[in-house]
């Protein structure tokens, strides 16, 4: 009974909940923005002698914010946003285009997230130069979890970029050639979401 009906559901929609474009475009776009807000969390506490930071700074140690230790997460970040909201309006060929970008953009985030990890120093070297105008300095570094939480959304980003493909295949292409007729078979064949309707409002339609 309860496979009967999701089947039901599934036919009205015309298409799985995972692959409906809201749904899809909304994952990425959470992942994309929970990537950088990571940046802005510390990702190392720089551990420095008082003679190099002064007393009270040295206390708490310096932090590093991910947005300095590892500056490319942030712009990839956005480009992968970017790429999430261009895939609700793009063509077939674009939406290839698309996933190749945001695959390449989370593979940047989970590299630059990873060498933060494996050699925080040389990460932090930047922060520290600004703070005391000396660099290769014998301090101790400490990693927070904000870069691990990067790669988890990195490897996430990645495997929903691989589903715009798959995904795509159950959403309507439309062009400015496509008769009135099947924007009102659109309508009769079952509920429509937000996008859908912005689609059809760009095209003169009433989505209600």
């Amino acid at each position: 009974m309860t496979e009967h009906a999701g089947q039901k559901q599934r036919g009205r929609s015309g298409a799985p909940v995972w692959a409906r474009k809201s749904t899809l475009v909304l994952l990425i776009a959470l992942i994309a923005l929970s990537v950088f807000g990571t940046t802005t969390q510390t990702w190392m506490t720089v551990r420095l002698d008082p003679e190099q930071l002064g007393q009270a700074a040295s206390q708490n140690g310096l932090q590093v914010q991910g947005s300095k230790a590892a500056t490319t997460v942030t712009a990839l970040a956005l480009v992968a946003l970017a790429g999430g909201l261009a895939a609700s309006i793009a063509g077939r060929i674009a939406r290839w285009i698309i996933t190749v970008i945001i695959a390449l953009a989370s593979a940047g985030i989970i590299a630059a997230a990873v060498t933060v990890l494996t050699d925080p120093l040389a990460a932090a070297q930047g922060s520290i130069a600004t703070a005391t105008g000396i660099t290769g300095s014998n301090v101790q570094v400490g990693v927070t979890a904000f870069p691990v939480l990067a790669v988890v959304a990195g490897c996430l980003l990645a495997l929903s970029a691989l589903l715009i493909i798959p995904a795509g295949r159950h959403w309507k292409t439309r062009t400015k050639y496509d008769s009135p007729v099947s924007g009102s078979a659109a309508v009769a064949s079952g509920p429509v979401d937000e996008i859908d309707s912005w689609d059809r409002l760009s095209r003169g339609d009433d989505p209600t």
